[in-house]
């Protein structure tokens, strides 16, 4: 079975619209060996706005011949596959749209040949994912920035518990979290947190 990885830009209020605003002065080496890692795959999953994002801005990077001529060139060479449910023309090479039901087509994937499938961006398709256990790993970049508007990673649905795996602290202060769906929440309660609570005279 495939492994579906997805990777997140995270403010510390949850935003996740528009990082390239704020998440470049917290770039360092150890934020692009935890991005390489998870974009060391060969499938590319990933919606629509994020796919034409990617694809105006690597290609021309790998043409280019620059230093990030490399990781563009292995962007270009995995096959992406677009969640979308307009007709779109797919101008980037190894390009493919996502036919039928999402959930029943990424139970799909996962079942075929292959390696490990990343997802970068897409928040509609990752929690779509995760609120069905179809997501493996969640690795959320969190930034100590609030950056006070845009859409959040969680801003509406119900209860979705999650199991932390792995943290890192990078030195600029960002947490690497590594999560996955967890079948049942925590197990304390009421009784527990009264036992902790300091007594009077």
């Amino acid at each position: 079975m495939r492994k579906i990885t997805a990777g997140m830009f995270v403010a510390l209020d949850g935003v996740v619209q528009d990082p390239q605003d704020w998440h470049f002065p917290y770039f360092n080496d150890e934020m692009g060996a935890a991005v390489g890692a998870q974009m060391d795959a060969d499938t590319l999953l990933m919606g629509r706005v994020t796919y034409e994002g990617f694809a105006e801005a690597w290609p021309a990077r790998e043409a280019e011949g620059g230093e990030d001529a490399f990781f563009a060139g292995k962007l270009g060479d995995a096959r992406k596959i677009v969640v979308s449910s307009q007709d779109l023309e797919l101008t980037w090479r190894n390009s493919e749209l996502l036919r039928g039901n999402l959930l029943e087509a990424v139970a799909a994937l996962k079942a075929e040949p292959g390696g490990d499938i990343a997802i970068s961006g897409s928040v509609s398709v990752v929690r779509q994912l995760l609120a069905a256990g179809l997501l493996d790993e969640l690795h959320l970049l969190v930034h100590p920035i609030v950056v006070g508007k845009g859409m959040r990673l969680f801003d509406s649905g119900g209860t979705l518990s999650l199991e932390l795996l792995s943290s890192t602290t990078f030195t600029t202060g960002v947490v690497h979290l590594v999560y996955r769906r967890a079948e049942t929440g925590g197990a304390g309660g009421y009784e527990q947190a009264k036992a902790h609570m300091p007594a009077g005279d």
